[in-house]
């Protein structure tokens, strides 16, 4: 099974990449975030054979699923907050019982506001969450953009970074939390060169220079890591005209 994870920043601005992306990849599953905007065209989608879910806002955030099967929406929001409407998750299952979370993790920029602040509960409730799926020994993968910087190997110039939320030591403890519920990170898993990105700024030339960071991951519970056959960057989207500042990371395991 191939599933895919990738910022389009803007459906809007890039439904025609993620269409293009749809047809030459061929994931069996596309988890896409900042979709930008409340609508969804989901009958298009489906009338070319994608089946899909989708948890929008207006002008902001969002997050979508593609399906070349049907899927079972199981959460619409992260749990923990009642009040925090962005749309930021949503939790699903595939037609054989596979779970998967689709995420897009608040920036936290800049770190002197409640921004921040609001960061770092999120992924707290992110921890609690997938807390519960471990301990009600669910397997499950979790992907999308984490917005954090995991280690300095994943920068082009910690310096660069160094103070913002991404590369934050608060942001970094809180990931590592994560991991330490027993998950593995999929790139890491197989991975452990330095130089691999999954993000470059449109601005000063970072993507002709590489100078980009991988702020997209999988983390996976022991279960589907058993499964995993491959984790790989796909840097060809992020070439393409007027591309998404992103570009997707894929996993495969097995079925």
């Amino acid at each position: 099974m191939k599933i895919a994870s990738w910022n389009i920043n803007s459906l809007k601005a890039r439904r025609q990449h993620v269409e293009r992306y749809l047809s030459d990849s061929a994931p069996d599953i596309l988890m896409v975030q900042e979709l930008k905007g409340e609508e969804f065209p989901s009958n298009e989608f489906k009338a070319s054979g994608w089946q899909t879910a989708a948890i929008t806002q207006k002008a902001y955030n969002g997050v979508a699923v593609f399906s070349k099967n049907p899927i079972e929406v199981i959460l619409e929001r992260l749990p923990g907050d009642e009040s925090d409407e962005q749309a930021r998750y949503i939790e699903f299952e595939t037609h054989h019982g596979l779970r998967l979370i689709n995420i897009y993790l608040p920036n936290g920029n800049p770190v002197d506001t409640e921004k921040f602040s609001y960061k770092l509960d999120w992924m707290e409730r992110l921890y609690n969450r997938l807390k519960a799926l471990r301990t009600d020994n669910i397997p499950f993968a979790i992907g999308g953009d984490f917005n954090v910087i995991p280690e300095d190997k994943d920068c082009w110039d910690p310096k660069a970074w160094e103070g913002d939320a991404l590369a934050r030591p608060e942001s970094r403890a809180a990931f590592r939390k994560l991991l330490n519920l027993g998950l593995y990170e999929a790139f890491r898993s197989l991975h452990n060169a330095p130089g691999q990105y999954t993000f470059w700024d449109y601005q000063a030339g970072r993507w002709p220079k590489d100078e980009g960071i991988r702020i997209d991951h999988f983390l996976l519970s022991p279960e589907i890591a058993d499964r995993l056959v491959s984790c790989t960057i796909d840097k060809t989207p992020r070439g393409w005209e007027k591309p998404s500042d992103h570009t997707p990371v894929i996993i495969e395991i097995e079925s």
